[in-house]
């Protein structure tokens, strides 16, 4: 388990922090359609907050994209970096999530956040911010749409309709098990939005969530645990 200290540099306002998020969105990429779902590695990161310690703990699990196996996890646990904001929660799990992400024995691939990339109220969500931070391909699948509409897509698995903002697609209500809830999917950096979704329908053969989200989120929260143990 890593240790992470705040970055001396990090945003303490919401005025500098979205300062941030303006000048780093210039530098997304959204042209490519990132690596082929079921090759290669594909990587989980969640978090885990204490808010009465103070304490966020990140998990990054990697998993082999053909059968899902997990090759190698890592975890990192700090001080909470930015108080809770909505539209800037990145801010408060990115030191964490990077931290993880650094510890890893190897490539993580393409990274799945749990929450969002384009489909951000300027554009710029966790998954979008992460890669442009690390340069690596991200997509982010959520659990519910954010601020933004979207008509219920069809029953079976595989429906999907567009999530909007007005007239612009941000992501796709994405059904990933028959008659279930849909997720929320968005592109991040260097992956397309259709590729996200091919991802995503590969990351869930059994459950909701995505089986990168279901091993993080398992693994942040036991980081949690035996941090609060050892305090």
């Amino acid at each position: 388990m890593t240790t992470v200290p705040i970055p001396e540099d990090w945003p303490a306002t919401e005025e500098q922090a979205r300062a941030v998020q303006e000048e780093l969105r210039a530098r997304l990429v959204l042209d490519e359609i990132g690596p082929p779902p079921g090759t290669g590695h594909v990587t989980g990161v969640d978090v885990a907050y204490d808010d009465e310690r103070d304490l966020v703990a990140a998990a990054a699990v990697v998993l082999d994209a053909a059968s899902l196996a997990v090759v190698a996890e890592a975890t990192a646990v700090g001080r909470i970096s930015f108080p809770y904001v909505p539209g800037l929660l990145a801010f408060r799990e990115l030191p964490a999530v990077r931290a993880a992400l650094d510890a890893l024995p190897c490539p993580p691939g393409l990274v799945v956040c749990d929450g969002y990339g384009l489909a951000h109220p300027r554009r710029f969500g966790l998954a979008a911010h992460l890669g442009v931070l690390t340069g690596l391909p991200t997509i982010g699948v959520a659990k519910n749409p954010f601020t933004f509409t979207y008509d219920d897509p069809g029953a079976p698995r595989g429906s999907m309709s567009p999530l909007v903002a007005g007239a612009e697609e941000v992501g796709r209500a994405l059904r990933t098990r028959d008659a279930v809830k849909p997720v929320f999917v968005s592109a991040g950096h260097r992956v397309s939005l259709d590729n996200a979704c091919a991802h995503t329908l590969a990351l869930t053969p059994a459950y909701r969530l995505p089986e990168t989200t279901r091993r993080a989120d398992a693994r942040c929260r036991r980081a949690l645990r035996e941090a609060v143990r050892a305090a």
